[in-house]
């Protein structure tokens, strides 16, 4: 998600699952090779970890994927959902899925370039292209191309009209398109993404796709998913609760503060790390108001924890501790 799941996003989320496959920003060839460092470097820890790729001329994305490809990603995928009309100007995005053919050529010269697996991440239909005879087509061919998944937000994307956030939103979910592909493609991996709030949501679909992509939900409530571990992949969970979290959390804000990492950068990313917790307000507030300051560093988040903490439920504790 652009401007969210940079570095050190995906670092606080390893204090909340170790196993999960993360996703970088959706990035373009432009960038990376104006600045691959910025836009690919990342901390070892922070593995099993895809690139997500976003362009819609081959030889770029080719060039792009192998400079990527030393940086050890585990996969490279391909956007082909962003309904944001500034990568629709760029002929990228939820608009490739109106020339499947094209779509195709991208995969194929992904899978050409690299030896870690290409996936997509695709809608179930842009604009009034929508009928599940084409996206089955549209698959068929991503399939034929080589993509070695689909990951589907089970909405279709309106280019005209709405914005991003009510292109999340408005067009409604149709699940039985996702569900669909599996039957109609039983040997392609089919990852399901969108109206996903929690984990017990996510794990009921398990037992019909091979897979479950959450974005914003796991961004906008952290702590919904400290039983990811445990419950998918029968491993201990890193932190039992938000506390633990951040506490686990401390040490690489310690590192990225030395190495000269503005602590609003890092921090920003912990703003509803306590929503619905009493004084969530105060540490939201406390961070807002002095992450941004000139030399601040762990004091910040101290200062607010201990806001938080001051607030007490009238049996003199949070109970989830």
């Amino acid at each position: 998600m652009l401007d969210w799941t940079d570095r050190h996003q995906r670092m606080f989320m390893r204090c909340i699952t170790r196993y999960a496959l993360l996703y970088t920003e959706m990035v373009t060839p432009a960038n990376i090779e104006r600045d691959p460092d910025r836009y690919l470097a990342h901390h070892g820890a922070e593995h099993p970890l895809a690139v997500q790729l976003g362009g819609s001329d081959p030889r770029a994305l080719a060039r792009v994927a192998r400079i990527a490809l030393g940086y050890r990603f585990d996969e490279v995928n391909l956007n082909l959902g962003c309904p944001s009309p500034r990568v629709g100007a760029g002929a990228f995005g939820a608009v490739l899925m109106k020339r499947p053919k094209h779509a195709a050529e991208l995969v194929a010269a992904l899978r050409d370039a690299v030896s870690v697996p290409v996936t997509v991440k695709m809608r179930i239909g842009v604009d009034d292209v929508d009928s599940e005879a084409f996206f089955l087509d549209l698959v068929g061919r991503l399939y034929e191309a080589g993509t070695k998944a689909v990951i589907v937000h089970a909405r279709k994307a309106w280019l005209q009209g709405l914005s991003p956030k009510e292109n999340r939103e408005v067009p409604p979910l149709r699940y039985e398109r996702v569900l669909a592909v599996k039957r109609a493609f039983p040997g392609l991996p089919v990852v399901l993404n969108g109206g996903l709030e929690d984990l017990d949501q996510a794990c009921a679909w398990l037992d019909r796709v091979d897979g479950v992509m959450v974005g914003r939900a796991a961004y906008q409530h952290p702590h919904r998913w400290f039983l990811v571990d445990p419950r998918i992949y029968g491993r201990p969970a890193p932190a039992a609760d938000r506390f633990e979290a951040l506490a686990a959390y401390r040490p690489y804000l310690a590192d990225e503060l030395a190495c000269g990492t503005p602590l609003h950068f890092m921090a920003r990313h912990l703003l509803p790390l306590f929503d619905g917790l009493p004084g969530a307000r105060h540490w939201r507030r406390h961070l807002s108001r002095n992450m941004h300051a000139p030399g601040a560093g762990l004091a910040v988040i101290d200062n607010a924890l201990a806001a938080l903490e001051r607030v007490h439920t009238p049996e003199g504790s949070y109970g989830c501790r």
